[in-house]
């Protein structure tokens, strides 16, 4: 696990120069590899060309430096990741003559490319963000996994191209801050984060998950391509039961093929379904008595550390229980905000960097449950499709605008609760009769009639989703299936991995996430939407492949989301500082906000008039970006 950086000139640059520029890069990420750095430059008469990595040492600890080059020092890596499947192809590779000088798995990456070319990257089953030059054909090529675990920033200017693992080290490089992306801003305040291909500024791109991009250092053009084709999903015929049998096999190599490390190594445990199974798994594929690791809340209302004791017990592992208070979670939340470069207001952001931090003193990686959600069909909002569906068959659509006001007038929070009120309002606004409504539910902060009225009009845009419904070729999205595929593209690569990947980073831990496997995934997409889904009833195939190895419905029972207070604070803690982001000149200076509507929606939840915590915190931490970046004030 490290983190990667490099810049193409496109004149002639000193090698000591482009040297000194990789290793400041470097230096702004050495929470992401503290182990080890290096880095290879070299200039050209019409370009030069500098790579760069930090590198936490995983694997191949004796032997795994980077970059490596090929025999011939015409091919050269710098790699971010691991690649669970390396073993298999450096097999393959050996049996047909090729022969490997290390035991690392950026190694075989390097030597695949270099007797099959791109088409290797097809291979590799793992989370990975790598670079390599190619001499031979004068070309760069940069690629990104599968679901988009590790992250991948690039930018073309007139002068030089830049990639990196954090947008710290582009900002640093180019040496000013952009100006901000409409596009990128609209997408924040609607889903709380920033999904690929879009950043928060102009010309500064996320590479998609499952693509490379291709660059010609002779023409200086680039090209984006995919890596894996995804077969549009259909159910098969196969039975419940061989089904049930496959996805336990599919899960239990998995997280095998993902507990391969040659440090200590543990698990994530809440004592939800995903995580729980994980760590059963584990224990079950391996002799050694396991580490679980989790965070027990001293106020009793967020407390689920039971659950998890109950895993631990059964399964004899050492663990690990830190008990916290709402006041653990607020320290150092400048900076674990700030480290994410860009706006993002997920508060779960909080609890997993707390989590990673006391997890990092005893391991250095840890298996998580994530992507179960999505791959199984595990969400509370996966419900809203039968409910829209039910709700539009029987309610008018003039009706339906009478009770959606209502619902807005009398369906009112005054605390941050997020109970039943706040659900039933939320599906009311999200109630849609042109099959539109998921985009809706999961714009968590606001949606497209509530962001036109506050953001300002030069900076609002209508349709924001378009793009994504052109990738998934959908125009409505309105299935399980369908829900399933929108989260892989938008909600897990821009929120739930963009947040365990820089919040474990910080602490210099590997999480892996056994779930999100393509196999698993592709075989999830041929099974009837019923084994997903049965009646209300998430997850079914998946808790009923393993129930018979937990006390008698442990995996039914309900689990919180990994929240954080927020609304709660922002009326108490941050108050002041709340309140200076709303001061009429400050928002008048920024020019992007309604300064009326904005200001009356924080009033009114610091109040206690309204409840409106997903929305205020999208704007606190939004503030908290623009100051830090735009007028250099922490």
């Amino acid at each position: 696990m490290c983190g990667i950086n490099g810049i193409i000139t496109k004149s002639n640059q000193k090698r000591d120069k482009l040297s000194e520029v990789i290793n400041s890069m470097n230096n702004l990420i050495i929470h992401r590899g503290p182990d080890d750095d290096g880095l290879f430059s070299e200039e050209n008469p019409d370009f030069s060309v500098g790579m760069g990595m930090r590198r936490l040492s995983i694997i191949d600890l004796n032997s795994g430096e980077q970059p490596i080059f090929s025999d011939d020092k015409q091919i050269v890596i710098v790699f971010n990741g691991e690649i669970y499947n390396f073993k298999l192809i450096k097999s393959k590779l050996e049996a047909e003559g090729v022969s490997f000088t290390t035991n690392s798995d950026t190694e075989v990456i390097l030597k695949a490319y270099e007797k099959y070319g791109v088409e290797s990257f097809q291979w590799l089953d793992g989370m990975f963000a790598f670079s390599i030059y190619d001499k031979n054909l004068n070309k760069l090529f940069i690629a990104r996994d599968f679901f988009g675990e590790k992250p991948l920033y690039y930018t073309h200017t007139d002068k030089e191209f830049i990639w990196a693992s954090e947008l710290k080290s582009i900002i640093k490089t180019i040496n000013f801050t952009p100006t901000i992306s409409k596009k990128g801003l609209n997408l924040y305040f609607r889903l709380t984060y920033i999904p690929a291909p879009h950043t928060i500024y102009d010309n500064i791109f996320k590479l998609e998950a499952n693509h490379y991009l291709e660059y010609d250092l002779s023409s200086h053009k680039t090209a984006i391509h995919k890596i894996n084709e995804e077969p549009k999903p259909k159910a098969s015929n196969i039975s419940f039961d061989d089904a049930k049998s496959k996805t336990k096999d599919l899960v239990y190599n998995s997280v095998e093929s993902r507990s391969i490390a040659d440090v200590g190594l543990g698990t994530f445990l809440s004592g939800g379904v995903d995580s729980s199974i994980i760590t059963l798994c584990l224990a079950q594929t391996t002799d050694k008595k396991i580490d679980t690791f989790s965070i027990g809340f001293k106020k009793a209302s967020y407390d689920e550390s039971d659950k998890s004791r109950v895993v631990a017990k059964m399964i004899n592992s050492n663990h690990h229980e830190f008990i916290i208070d709402e006041n653990d979670l607020k320290h150092n939340i400048h900076d674990i905000l700030l480290n994410f470069d860009e706006p993002f207001s997920d508060s779960a952001a909080l609890p997993t960097h707390l989590l990673s931090q006391k997890t990092s003193q005893h391991v250095k990686v840890a298996l998580t449950g994530d992507g179960g959600d999505e791959v199984f069909g595990g969400y509370n909002k996966y419900y809203i499709g039968k409910m829209n569906d039910k709700y539009t068959s029987f309610i008018p659509k003039g009706l339906h605008k009478t009770i959606s006001r209502l619902g807005n007038k009398y369906l009112i929070d005054k605390d941050d609760h997020r109970g039943r009120k706040y659900q039933i309002n939320k599906l009311l606004n999200a109630i849609d009769y042109n099959g539109e409504f998921y985009w809706d539910i999961i714009s968590l902060a606001n949606t497209s009639n509530q962001l036109a009225e506050i953001i300002a009009p030069e900076y609002f845009e209508n349709n924001i989703f378009a793009e994504y419904k052109d990738i998934l070729n959908y125009q409505k999205v309105e299935t399980l299936t369908d829900f399933r595929l929108v989260d892989k593209i938008l909600s897990l690569e821009g929120g739930m991995l963009a947040k365990v990947d820089r919040t474990s980073m910080m602490s210099s831990l590997e999480c892996r996430a056994p779930f999100l496997n393509r196999e698993l995934w592709e075989f999830a997409n041929t099974l009837p939407e019923n084994y997903l889904m049965k009646g209300w009833n998430k997850k079914y195939i998946l808790k009923d492949a393993f129930k018979d190895q937990f006390p008698e419905k442990f995996l039914d029972k309900s689990k919180s989301g990994f929240g954080s207070p927020t609304g709660d604070w922002l009326r108490q803690s941050f108050r002041t500082e709340l309140e200076s982001y709303i001061e009429p000149e400050f928002l008048k200076s920024q020019g992007i906000f309604n300064v009326e509507v904005i200001t009356k929606l924080v009033n009114d939840h610091l109040d206690s008039k309204k409840d409106s915590s997903f929305r205020v915190w999208t704007l606190y931490c939004f503030q908290k970006w623009y100051k830090f970046n735009y007028l250099n004030q922490n």
